[in-house]
């Protein structure tokens, strides 16, 4: 059984990215970027209040300090810095849930932190780190450190399928800096064989396992209403919302 999740709220101050409002209603959970990559205080809100509204149930999506680079930037942090500034993030939107009378419902780390979490030690325990105050599942990419030691720390882990991102040879995801128009159909194909079959085929033709107890839209997606439209349509016999 799966989810439909999509990562948005990234708009900031009077610049504007993604169709919140469209897509909202296509899904089930959204991590809602908590100003360090995307969204500042005005935002937040105002994507808590139309997840609410639309019976959305909200996690965080904190980011590596990189609001220029839009958290697609590495970054050296050592794990208390990295762990204080997840604190920091995530406090901050539990604090518009709070007031909006709703529950925080998990933590996905954004971009490049993500990337990293799911190889770098170091990194993978400070997303834990936060977590331990949360105690809320955490999302990522099976196969890698999210994996082994999320589920190892405590944490309830859930397993992420990309819908709008290519899988390299390695498994690793293909990250690019834009995000590019997807074919809607065959983001639903894929995304209906990663449930059903547990498989991938990657950009150099090979199959791969993947798990997909959630699957990811990304608002930045220039077609993300559509693709979300079709995978939706493709998987709903299959969602349960965690």
């Amino acid at each position: 059984m799966t989810t439909i999740n999509c990562d948005m709220g990234e708009a900031f101050g009077l610049y504007r990215m993604g169709d919140d409002e469209g897509l909202m209603p296509l899904i089930d959970i959204a991590n809602v970027a908590c100003g360090f990559h995307a969204s500042d205080f005005n935002h937040m809100r105002a994507t808590v209040r139309l997840a609410r509204r639309h019976g959305v149930k909200v996690g965080a999506h904190p980011s590596l300090p990189d609001l220029q680079g839009f958290g697609r930037r590495e970054m050296r942090i050592g794990r208390e810095e990295m762990a204080n500034c997840l604190i920091y993030q995530i406090g901050a939107l539990k604090g518009f849930l709070e007031a909006e009378g709703l529950p925080l419902n998990h933590v996905k780390p954004h971009g490049s932190l993500y990337g990293m979490a799911a190889r770098i030690e170091d990194i993978a325990q400070a997303v834990c780190d936060a977590a331990d105050v949360f105690r809320v599942p955490v999302l990522g990419m099976a196969g890698t450190l999210h994996e082994r030691v999320y589920p190892a720390r405590g944490h309830r882990f859930v397993s992420e399928f990309y819908a709008d991102l290519d899988y390299a040879d390695d498994g690793s995801l293909i990250i690019t800096r834009a995000h590019g128009e997807k074919d809607p159909e065959a983001a639903a194909s894929a995304c209906l064989r990663a449930v059903t079959d547990g498989l991938v085929t990657t950009v150099g033709g090979r199959d791969l396992p993947v798990r997909a107890e959630s699957i990811c839209v990304h608002s930045d997606t220039p077609n993300a209403v559509a693709v979300a439209r079709a995978v939706r349509a493709a998987v709903q016999s299959h969602i349960t919302p965690f």
